[in-house]
């Protein structure tokens, strides 16, 4: 069971009608490889870095919702507690006792997948969720993807707090799981990025074109 397949479980009525949310999802296998996967490996504080990830449809069928999900350490099911999606997206688990969110930013998502203006009207800049957003807290969603066609989702991030963390990410092809990606290697595509954010902040200046250099402190 996939990770967005799990979260969509707690959900499966539409408000109100009693019909299930995926009752007009397609089932079957669609073949995908990953052609980008890239996030910096060495960060700092307050450091602006993209994470990058780009899925190709390599299969004779359009893939119904080429779908992206980011988990903390591991999207493997079922997970360690504080792994997984039991954290937000690009999180980390607080173990401190009688919480209420165990939740705590690692980075914080400046710009989202998917245009910044999105079915909702409030553009990403203002905070607003951007056009791939998903009724899955840790899952993006990018739409039909044809046969031959490669969707990329990209996040503008900055880290907030430092430390080694490992960010996971598995891709699917629906929101709800009966469509399921297939790599070359007949499996789930997914990994891992293990980040060190140094705790010294990131440090910038304008050059004399006027343009903005960011450099690491010490």
């Amino acid at each position: 069971m996939t990770v967005a397949a799990l979260g969509a479980a707690m959900v499966i009525t539409a408000c109100g009608s009693g019909a299930r949310q995926d009752a007009t999802e397609p089932s079957g296998k669609y073949h995908v490889q990953i052609t980008t996967a890239a996030f910096p490996s060495s960060q700092h504080l307050a450091e602006r870095t993209q994470l990058r990830l780009s899925v190709r449809n390599t299969g004779t069928k359009a893939i119904p919702d080429v779908v992206v999900t980011i988990c903390n350490t591991t999207c493997k099911y079922p997970a360690p507690v504080g792994e997984g999606t039991s954290v937000a997206a690009f999180a980390r688990y607080l173990s401190t006792p009688g919480i209420a969110n165990h939740s705590r930013p690692v980075w914080i998502v400046e710009q989202p997948p998917g245009s910044c203006k999105g079915a909702s009207g409030y553009s990403c800049v203002s905070g607003g969720a951007g056009a791939d957003v998903s009724a899955a807290t840790n899952s993006w969603q990018g739409g039909t993807l044809k046969p031959g066609a490669t969707k990329t989702f990209t996040w503008t991030l900055r880290a907030v707090d430092w430390g080694r963390y490992t960010v996971a990410w598995e891709v699917d092809a629906s929101l709800y799981g009966k469509a399921k990606a297939i790599g070359p290697d007949g499996l789930i595509p997914n990994g891992t990025f293990t980040v060190n954010i140094a705790r010294a902040p990131a440090q910038a200046y304008v050059n004399d074109a006027g343009q903005i250099v960011q450099t690491h402190g010490p």
